[in-house]
């Protein structure tokens, strides 16, 4: 069964940092894309950014572009996103979400990924 599972969403103040962790089972990252989306109260799920199994990154476009950066270590199977310089409107759910990679660097929409995680927390508050 493939499963993803995130972790590292907390309460922190503006402008601190957090370092999220999705983690694969019953499956190997190696030949997926891997995405970070998230979703806010209201709105509809955002990608992030994505990272194809070459370590090609897509940032989607926003306030988020040079604050958090997503890397893959595919030693321990598992995708990371660095949130840097938190803002109270980075407040969301961050979900991962892992597709068949293939060859293409990904739009990093919702809809171009089939397997979820069930999202992390994360919260940003004085």
């Amino acid at each position: 069964q493939l499963q993803l599972v995130e972790s590292g969403g907390d309460l922190v103040q503006p402008g601190g940092t957090l370092r999220l962790s999705c983690a694969a089972s019953g499956f190997s990252l190696d030949n997926f894309s891997v995405g970070w989306f998230r979703q806010a109260p209201g709105k509809e799920r955002e990608g992030v950014s994505c990272i194809n199994k070459s370590g090609g990154i897509r940032v989607f476009p926003g306030s988020m572009m040079g604050r958090f950066t997503i890397s893959r270590d595919n030693t321990k199977n598992t995708v990371y996103l660095q949130l840097d310089s938190l803002k109270p409107e980075d407040t969301a759910v961050y979900y991962c979400a892992a597709d068949p990679d293939r060859g293409l660097l990904r739009r990093c929409t919702v809809t171009e990924y089939t397997t979820w995680g069930q999202g992390t927390q994360v919260t940003v508050s004085a």
